[in-house]
């Protein structure tokens, strides 16, 4: 779509535009108001952490304190779901958090928009994620990696019955990680586009109503961009610490 054939509407803050028509190879690579709000979630927590470790002290300062927190705080998360083996995977997991939460976080400012309000971006994070813990456990384990689908221990005659159910539960995976990130964010920003629409509609002495509650709301909706970004950071850790069972 197009910046002209973007309509006035509650939910046009969904609307995907593209700014730049780009082709390659028959792919459509254009830049898009979704691409562009993704560079500046990156470029944001770049300049953030850049800014808060230009001088480290020994003695921080807060801005160093915040950003030595946040360190630990992934740390923490890491250690804690994968019990203590997945140190390797920091930079990944710690880039994947604060990308998600800067994207969750910059869509809240007004004329903005919000990538992860979008499936295709969800569900692009969520494959990713579950391919590479795929070719994890396979690179550990070669073709041991199929035995997880038939639990050790289980009757021969069962294996027909619970190796679907165990591939079914598998292959969910990346459906739930992808889906529980979009619809939250979707449903935050579409109460948040409704209100804002109903302020402008109702008469003016009643302009307040959806202004109080866009308020409340707009509190929720930070709180839940953090947990949402927490939630899937913790999913993708329980995912290596799967991919690492067995492994000390």
């Amino acid at each position: 779509m197009s910046v002209a054939e973007v309509k006035l509407e509650p939910l046009h803050h969904f609307q995907v535009v593209n700014y730049l028509e780009l082709e390659l190879f028959g792919v459509d690579i254009s830049i898009s108001n979704s691409v562009v709000w993704m560079w500046l979630s990156v470029a944001v927590a770049f300049a953030l952490f850049r800014f808060a470790l230009r001088s480290p002290a020994l003695v921080p300062g807060r801005m160093q304190a915040l950003a030595e927190a946040a360190y630990i705080f992934i740390c923490r998360i890491l250690d804690e779901n994968t019990r203590g083996r997945g140190r390797r995977f920091l930079p990944l997991i710690f880039t994947l958090f604060f990308f998600i939460l800067f994207c969750n976080l910059l869509g809240l400012v007004p004329g903005s928009f919000t990538p992860t309000s979008q499936l295709v971006v969800t569900a692009t994070l969520a494959v990713a994620v579950f391919v590479f813990s795929i070719l994890l456990r396979i690179y550990l384990y070669g073709a041991g990696f199929f035995r997880a689908f038939a639990p050790s221990g289980l009757p021969p005659w069962l294996l027909p019955l619970m190796i679907p159910i165990e591939l079914i539960s598998f292959l969910a995976r990346p459906v739930s990680l992808a889906l529980r990130l979009f619809a939250n964010m979707t449903a935050g920003h579409a109460v948040l586009a409704v209100l804002a629409f109903l302020g402008l509609a109702a008469p003016w002495y009643l302009h307040w109503v959806p202004l109080g509650f866009m308020v409340v709301f707009m509190a929720l909706e930070v709180f839940i961009a953090f947990i949402q970004a927490y939630i899937f950071t913790i999913l993708t850790c329980v995912y290596l610490d799967d991919a690492l069972e067995g492994q000390g």
